[in-house]
This record gives structure tokens, sequence and C-alpha cells, in this order.
């Protein structure tokens, strides 16, 4: 599934396509949402937002699409009037005179007026947005510490979109090399020191990835991003030399130096 940098990548794209253009063509494949196309004609896209792994599609009428893509789901950006070649089933399809977005596979869609996108069941339980410029640190410590957390093993915490949104697992692990921790910890029974350091990484490791692109793309050892430990199992550790190993955690994959992560 994407994480939160893919997704807010995906929105930078739709956004540099279609903000401020009217519509030409609004088409939605759900039959719940077919009456809203005629509303939504000649309105205009306002912003991309993200809430960690959704995407808000704010309309200049007051309207908003809510599409989370789970595991299939996926945007293009196409020429106005390009037809794809794809077994994919399209979803979405929003146009302006030049450039056309298309979501294929998503089943998550909704269409929200303020009241109702204020009261989204997804949208009220996600946790503040590591991507978010104004989370900080200190923030994301009293988060680690607060009681509906501190008890809980990093394996399933840095999974939960309730506790930060938009991590998943390859951010998950990660951010535990970069702190030097094992996933069977719990924020409670960690040291000053070992706070901070893992406070530092759920901030610094995701923004990182989204700004250098480095989550999804093969890149040379001198690059601004790298994984450390994902998908390196069997490879020595860059920090202790020691081989990198592979297991399963909250059944997901999960990548781990035995030498440095204690």
């Amino acid at each position: 599934m994407p994480e939160g940098p893919e997704i807010r990548r995906a929105a930078d794209q739709l956004a540099e396509a279609m903000v401020g253009k009217p519509l030409t063509d609004v088409w939605f494949a759900f039959p719940q949402l077919k009456t809203y196309e005629p509303a939504l004609m000649d309105t205009t896209i306002n912003a991309f937002e993200t809430r960690g792994k959704a995407l808000l599609t704010h309309f200049s009428n007051g309207l908003t699409l809510y599409s989370h893509n789970q595991l299939y789901g996926v945007w293009r950006v196409v020429p106005t009037g390009t037809q794809l070649n794809t077994t994919r089933q399209l979803r979405v399809r929003l146009a302006t005179a030049d450039k056309t977005i298309l979501l294929y596979s998503a089943s998550d869609i909704e269409l929200l007026n303020a009241d109702t996108l204020a009261a989204h069941p997804f949208l009220q339980r996600v946790g503040p947005d590591v991507l978010d410029a104004s989370l900080t640190v200190e923030e994301v410590r009293e988060r680690l510490l607060s009681p509906r957390f501190r008890r809980r093993q990093f394996s399933g915490l840095l999974l939960d979109q309730a506790f930060l949104a938009g991590l998943g697992n390859y951010l998950r692990v990660e951010i535990l090399w970069h702190a030097g921790l094992l996933a069977s910890h719990r924020a409670q029974d960690l040291s000053e020191q070992q706070l901070t350091a893992l406070s530092e990484a759920m901030l610094a490791v995701p923004r990182l990835s989204y700004q250098m692109r480095g989550s999804m793309k093969k890149y040379h050892e001198e690059a601004a991003f790298r994984f450390e430990v994902f998908h390196r199992q069997g490879k020595q550790c860059r920090r202790c030399g020691a081989v990198i190993e592979k297991g399963v955690l909250s059944s997901r994959p999960f990548y781990w130096c035995p030498g440095c992560q204690l």
C-alpha cells in the first residue's frame, strides 16, 4: 500500500495538472455519486489535501471528493482525450480543457459537504500527519508517552493511523533502524535519549522520503535517501556490518539489523 510520501507526491502531481481550471467533464463509476456530476461541471478544484493515506479533492462549490487508494487504487494524469490501455477499472474521471485525472481500482470513494467531511469516521480517527510541517518532535514525543500509546509495542503502533497518519511498513522499519530500536520496545520503557531519537526519526524519515522522492526508486549509494533495511535481508548493515534479517510482525514483512537495533 502506498504510504504518506507517495500519496503526497500524487497530490502534488494532480494539483499541478488541475488546480484553478474549470472542469469540462466529470464522471463517476458508482451510481450513488452520479447525481453529483452536473453540480461539479464548470467548477474548479481549489486544492488536493492529504490526510495520511487519504486524498481530499476540494471543489470550488464546497464539495470534497474523499478517496482512499487502499492496496490497488492509483491516480493517473493524462492529456485530455487520451485513452489508456489498461485492465484496471476506472472509478473517477475529472477533466479540464488540457488535462484529465483518472482514478483506477479504488473502492473507498465518497463526495462530502462541510458537515459530512467534519464527521467522516476515518478522518476523525487518524492522528496528526507526519508530513504536516507544523507537527514538531516535541508533539510526537508527547504522543508516544500518552496513556493511549505508551504501552503499545512499536511493531503495531507504527502501522496505526490513529497514532500518526501516513506511516506504513517501509517507514516503520526505516524509522526503527534510524532510531536503533527493536520493534518489541514500548515508549514507556525507553530512555530519554531513545525517546528523542525515535521522535526525531518519525518525522525526519518520511519527510526525507517525500522530499527526495526516494521511497520506491532505486538509488545509487551516494543518494540523499536510501533504504537501510527495507528489502535488504541478507545484506550487510551500513552502520555496523551485521547481516540484516527479515521476519513478519503485525502480519507485515519486517526487516531489522540484529547488530545495532537493540
